[in-house]
């Protein structure tokens, strides 16, 4: 028996084994411009309860065509998967095994990467690295064990079709009870979206690199700073920007003058619903599917209790907000009490526009959309200098404890002492926390004299441990922020062995010449795989270079975040890299095979900023 997943699922799991997902072409329901968003957004629909492992395999049809669609007021071709986007909503079990069928309806090879699901690594989705894609009118069949539980997504990992609507949700049900309970449960999608074709785009960044950037400091800009000091240093920290060929302004590539923001796929002004009775635990599963855009969340008037990060439970954190970038994904809980309605506010990271949803007892309430802020700007921190040095004071280059910091000149380190490096110390090693003072992150290491060949603009020469710091443009926000030193692992499953070996990879670019990289080598041109031996427990070490943040994102096997709590520390299979930062994540090396490693910055991975690691 098929059913049909873009209506409600049934709830007996025994009754229907076999889910299907309408992909005929003469749907009635589906016409030339309508039904582009998924039912389950619509439909404001709480997600399933596990009923129980079954013999036979959870078995699903997805069909990836292209079609004319209406969105955010535009119309224009889309890659939709079910003729929706975001996708259909996958609804996984732990413990059970999965057969996805994927028929590719377009004239051009896809495929579809199931994000942060550990899997083998044939079945993990990527074209030239671990399978040769999905031709037109091929169809091919995924099958693998479902080995965690949690919130994920799928996307396409094919030339640039995520950006015209190749992604969807997958939540993946517990086969043990969920520590976290909840009355309703839903899935919040966010993404960017464009007609323009993500072609012409990557063209034009790598043309002019700043062409979408309208927040360019100015002439007028400097003369609005207080005459004297002031002035003089805006004037100084201008010219500086200037000679990294950056502006501070460089907050993301794309914004709000192109982009239009979704949530679940509809624009602000389509307000998507959770409905809540007051008293009731709501859980909300905030997905980041954009091809380029960090967010930053709140629910103004809510407490957000953080229960779940890159869908591996945490001890639960309260906050007020949060920054997440480009692949992440965060469960939160709230518990509105009253029978008002709260705007789901995601914010992007440079303000030039918004997704917004409601929170609402009744279909139809909606609260007040605040204001986008004052957007920043980018300091002297994030180009690895300080105010101190830009003064012409010299940088004393001392940790905490006061030592001399080393030199970061090497690829392979195997015994560096971390605990010295804020590796494994305490958390209050950091200056501060989301939860209190606002500067900046210690210095732990300084820059060697390789400066990564003429891909790479600049260098990080002061190195620091920003995991304690809130996201860009929110430290001097009134309230609480999540930051990644709040985040520790509730599962006891540390993996003890000390790693036996350290490799380093720098973040390189250039971004007028708008090239991305590792260790200044773009994907084309790099020699062969990074190596990881089967077994071994290493420790993979991030600096990066470059003056913005990159959300890095390992296929296959967990980044265990180094952040200072020990057994603790918590699995990502996404960290974001602020700029300047040094960051230490340990890696269990147990999947065997080939596996992507890249910048989920979808056109700083295409513009080269990608490599193969390989398990052997």
């Amino acid at each position: 028996m098929k059913t049909d997943l873009n209506k409600q699922p049934p709830r007996d799991r025994t009754a229907s084994r076999r889910r299907f997902l309408q992909t005929a072409g003469g749907v009635g329901a589906i016409t030339l411009l309508d039904a582009i968003v998924p039912a389950w957004s619509t439909t404001m629909r709480v997600l399933g309860a596990q009923h129980g492992p079954a013999a036979e395999p959870l078995v699903f049809d997805l069909a990836i065509r292209q079609r004319r669609a209406e969105i955010a007021g535009g119309s224009g071709d889309v890659i939709a998967v079910n003729n929706t986007v975001p996708g259909p909503l996958l609804e996984w079990y732990e413990g059970e095994d999965v057969v996805i069928y994927v028929r590719n309806e377009l004239n051009v090879d896809t495929s579809i990467h199931w994000h942060g699901i550990l899997l083998p690594f044939e079945m993990d989705g990527v074209p030239g690295v671990g399978f040769p894609g999905i031709k037109p009118a091929e169809t091919f069949q995924y099958r693998f064990p479902v080995r965690q539980s949690g919130t994920y997504w799928y996307h396409s990992h094919s030339q640039l079709q995520e950006q015209s609507g190749h992604y969807g949700p997958l939540v993946v049900h517990p086969r043990d009870p969920d520590p976290v309970s909840c009355d309703r449960d839903y899935v919040v999608v966010l993404s960017d979206w464009t007609f323009d074709d993500p072609h012409k785009v990557m063209h034009t960044l790598k043309k002019m690199s700043d062409y979408y950037n309208f927040q360019k400091v100015t002439v007028a800009d400097i003369m609005d700073e207080p005459a004297g000091a002031a002035r003089h240093n805006a004037v100084r920290t201008k010219l500086a920007w200037d000679r990294m060929r950056m502006m501070p302004s460089d907050i993301a590539d794309i914004g709000g003058t192109t982009y239009s923001y979704l949530m679940n796929g509809l624009h602000p002004a389509g307000n998507w619903t959770g409905l809540f009775q007051p008293g009731e635990r709501v859980r909300l599963r905030f997905i980041n599917a954009s091809a380029m855009t960090y967010f930053n969340v709140r629910i103004p008037g809510l407490e957000m209790q953080v229960v779940a990060a890159d869908g591996q439970n945490i001890q639960p954190v309260t906050s007020d907000e949060f920054q997440f970038g480009p692949a992440e994904t965060y469960d939160i809980v709230v518990a509105p009490q009253t029978n008002h309605a709260y705007t789901i506010m995601a914010e992007t990271i440079d303000r030039s526009g918004f997704a917004a949803g409601t929170l609402a007892p009744r279909a139809g309430m909606r609260a007040e959309i605040p204001p986008l802020r004052k957007p920043p700007k980018l300091s002297m921190v994030d180009m690895g200098m300080d105010h101190a040095a830009m003064a012409g004071h010299r940088e004393s280059m001392v940790g905490n404890t006061g030592a001399t910091l080393p030199v970061a000149d090497g690829i392979q380190h195997g015994g560096a002492d971390h605990a010295a490096m804020g590796h494994g110390g305490p958390v209050d090693a950091v200056v501060r926390t989301g939860h209190g003072m606002h500067s900046a992150g210690p210095v732990i290491a300084r820059h060697g004299p390789d400066e990564h060949g003429a891909g790479n603009a600049g260098i990080a020469n002061l190195q620091r441990d920003r995991l304690g710091e809130r996201g860009t443009g929110l430290t001097d926000v009134p309230h609480r922020v999540l930051v990644y030193t709040d985040l520790k692992r509730l599962d006891h499953d540390f993996d003890a062995r000390p790693p036996t070996r350290e490799i380093e990879l720098h973040l390189t670019g250039h971004m007028e010449r708008y090239m991305w990289s590792f260790d200044g080598v773009q994907f084309h041109e790099v020699d062969g795989p990074i190596e990881f031996h089967h077994g071994e427990r290493l420790r993979l070490t991030l600096v990066n270079d470059t003056m913005m943040n990159h959300p890095i994102h390992l296929h296959g096997m967990w980044l265990e975040l180094e952040n200072g709590h020990g057994r603790h520390i918590p699995r990502k299979h996404t960290i974001n890299i602020m700029p300047a930062a040094r960051v230490s994540a340990l890696i269990s090396a147990d999947a065997p095979g080939r596996w992507a490693f890249h910048c989920h910055l979808l056109y700083h991975m295409e513009m080269g900023m990608f490599r193969v690691v390989r398990v052997s």
